[in-house]
């Protein structure tokens, strides 16, 4: 039975740290846009009035201690229950008037996750060097896991019920969203992508983003996924450079048995050996690891399944 529009839960959600110059403005713009939902903020231990800020401004207020924005959306798509969420950043830089929009669209298509990729008219609101680690981030993604979002580190999201109460939040801090993209990936879930604009943050509030140090651990988070999501690709990949140095290492010692005889670089010859002995055992862990990828997908599947699809009881 479809839900009807009296009866959808929308849940706005806007993990938090210091943000007091900006989420008394975007609590007043989600509730402009989307007047029936519920807002929630929740305070990483900010040290300014973030909290005082939202309350006043009727959000419902939540605190988590662990300081890290994996850890605020794992502790909110744990506690709310809604039947739409809406997951925005509460610095005021994304289009709240685009959430209907991008609902009827998770709706009407019933699928399970509609990224706003960003587009900015002004420089500073999305940084060239942001913008050139995303991409690149973004065409790595795409070689591992043969197709991506063109923005995987976009902020702005919405997903059904189904994806939110399945999705294990493993990761700590800002590279949650590319875990979230990755998840959506891996179980072929029906996703949407939509431009939205992108604006400058309001007077008073800074980024907590680092170019160098947030891109770094998103890069790492992308080379372990590829290690637990596809350990063929990741294992073979050493295995092939092991099995090329040893070839590397064993073609001299080859032509100088062929002309003396003789193999004078013992040691080297050892090398090799071993570097193919390793090669061999990389490969072989990459098809056992495999299987048990396999396995744990085929259970992350049923378990996503178990959920309604977006617009049903």
């Amino acid at each position: 039975m479809t839900l009807g529009p009296d009866a959808l839960k929308v849940a706005v959600l806007l993990p938090c740290y210091n943000e007091e110059g900006a989420i008394g403005e975007t609590v007043r713009a989600f509730r402009a846009a989307l007047p029936d939902a519920k807002i929630y903020v929740y305070d990483n231990n900010s040290t300014d009035r973030t909290s005082e800020v939202a309350r006043a401004q009727g959000a419902i207020v939540g605190v988590e201690r662990m300081q890290g924005k994996g850890h605020v959306v794992r502790r909110m798509f744990a506690d709310i229950e809604a039947d739409v969420y809406v997951l925005a950043d509460g610095d005021a830089t994304y289009d709240a008037t685009m959430a209907p929009k991008l609902i009827d669209m998770l709706l009407g298509e019933r699928l399970d996750m509609v990224v706003g990729a960003r587009k900015s008219e002004v420089e500073a609101a999305y940084r060239r060097g942001h913008r050139l680690g995303n991409a690149m981030l973004t065409g790595i993604l795409a070689q591992i896991f043969g197709r991506t979002f063109t923005d995987i580190l976009s902020g702005y999201r919405i997903f059904s019920r189904r994806f939110v109460k399945s999705f294990p939040v493993l990761s700590t801090g800002f590279e949650i969203e590319t875990e979230i993209s990755v998840h959506a990936l891996e179980l072929r879930m029906p996703v949407g992508e939509v431009v939205t604009a992108y604006a400058v943050r309001p007077e008073g509030s800074l980024s907590k983003l680092s170019t160098f140090r947030d891109g770094w651990r998103i890069l790492n988070t992308i080379i372990k996924l590829s290690r637990i999501e596809r350990p063929v690709q990741f294992f073979g990949l050493i295995g092939a450079a092991l099995a090329l140095l040893s070839v590397i290492l064993a073609i001299p010692l080859a032509i100088t048995y062929l002309q003396t005889g003789l193999v004078p670089r013992f040691p080297t010859a050892l090398l090799a050996t071993g570097l193919v002995i390793l090669a061999f055992l990389c490969f072989f862990c990459g098809l056992i690891l495999d299987t048990v990828v396999r396995g744990r997908l085929e259970v992350r599947r049923l378990a996503y399944l178990s959920f309604p699809a977006p617009g049903e009881h």
